[in-house]
């Protein structure tokens, strides 16, 4: 791989240790995918911040690096394990809050901004299309690549820092054009409307493609919320790192000649796969994190109202700030739900708090069942709203 002088003199450790090896592993992971070069990138964030998926190893290494290593780019964080400032309130160990709290000063001493989201896109970490970033957590690259237009490849946590620490990344992938061409047209007759439809579709669709990268037609016009939460699904259930959709994807692409149709009978069949005969006790909405948009319509569902199950609305801080000022959360608190900020349903450890989730997120369906044996029920926010108030999921 050929090496600038900045990036060669990086390897040789004359930039501190933590740079050197940075640029060992991303020199090792660009021989692997036969990077020619590397390239700077504009903008980073760091999925593996979580004390429940590192452990004491991953806090130990992200220590090591924090003793001399520095960012070189807007760098953002993924969701923690807690909501750091109401952690105590919501029902966390403090133990592990600690230890939480330790990984994210560690991110910190190295120059990361610990905002703790999965929609950087919302919260300021916003590049411009056609730049080339190193983005970790998979929906909002598939939001990054399919609706922004950047181009960045799903990065690993250590990958991610390592690219923050020295501003560049192998050239591969998704950074390439010819890698970003659509090879299969995907037919959805306008069957789909609400944001659960949409994350239902992209279980069924991620399934049906694994991770090709299909030219959507037929769509209609989904706003920002619902197309965060299908690239969320569709990168769970499928791994894709990108999608077309006619009239709404950044850039040009043949139309595929293989087509698939989705069905009504499809969507039926996944939605069933993520809905169990069990009764809802926890509402779990946000994943991806909440826009302001989203906590404004539950403010209005549930103004007026009191629930009668526990209700969390995942989000980023910056987002409920600005939920403070309007108005919003004193609404949604006086009704008895939480705003949660700093962490999610994918990578908290609830464990054992609950028995079924109810949510609008295929996502969030995929890792309450699979991290915390969680049951699942899927549908639309209002219906997620209205299971709270009366304190039970009413059938179709």
């Amino acid at each position: 791989m050929k090496l600038n002088d900045e990036q060669q003199r990086m390897l040789d450790g004359k930039e501190g240790v933590a740079r050197r090896k940075s640029m060992e592993l991303l020199v090792a992971l660009g021989k692997i995918y036969g990077a020619k070069e590397m390239i700077k990138v504009s903008s980073v964030q760091i999925a593996g911040v979580s004390y429940k998926n590192l452990g004491e190893a991953g806090l130990e290494f992200l220590a090591e690096m924090a003793k001399d290593g520095k960012v070189k780019v807007l760098t953002t964080l993924n969701p923690a394990g807690i909501d750091v400032e109401n952690w105590e309130a919501l029902g966390y160990e403090k133990d592990f809050a600690d230890k939480q709290v330790r990984v994210l000063n560690a991110f910190e001493k190295m120059g990361v901004i610990p905002c703790c989201t999965c929609t950087p896109y919302l919260i300021g970490n916003l590049p411009r299309t056609g730049e080339s970033v190193s983005w970790s957590e998979s929906s909002a690259v598939a939001f990054g690549n399919s609706v922004l237009g950047i181009k960045t490849n799903r990065e690993g946590g250590p990958s991610a820092l390592a690219t923050a620490l020295t501003g560049v990344t192998p050239k591969y992938g998704m950074h390439l054009d010819e890698n970003r061409k659509a090879v299969v047209t995907v037919d959805i007759q306008n069957l789909i409307n609400s944001e659960d439809e949409w994350a239902v579709f992209g279980k069924t669709l991620g399934e049906k493609i694994g991770n090709k990268i299909p030219y959507i037609i037929n769509a209609g016009n989904p706003d920002l919320e619902t197309l965060k939460i299908f690239g969320a699904s569709l990168a769970t259930f499928g791994g894709t790192a990108m999608y077309h959709i006619e009239g709404i994807t950044p850039g040009k692409t043949d139309i595929p000649e293989e087509k698939i149709t989705i069905t009504k009978e499809d969507l039926e069949k996944a939605r069933k796969e993520l809905t169990d005969n069990v009764e809802v006790d926890f509402i779990g909405v946000g994943c991806p994190h909440a826009s302001i948009k989203e906590i404004k319509k539950i403010s209005e569902l549930l103004e007026g109202k009191q629930v009668k199950i526990p209700v969390w609305v995942f989000t980023a801080r910056v987002t409920k700030n600005l939920s403070d000022q309007a108005g919003y959360t004193e609404i949604i608190k006086k009704a008895g739900a939480e705003i949660v900020c700093d962490t999610c349903m994918a990578v908290s450890p609830l464990k054992g708090r609950f028995k079924c989730l109810g949510t609008n997120s295929a996502k969030a369906c995929y890792y309450g069942r699979g991290t915390n044996d969680f049951k699942t029920k899927i549908g639309p926010i209002e219906k997620c709203i209205n299971t709270a108030v009366t304190g039970k999921w009413e059938s179709e």
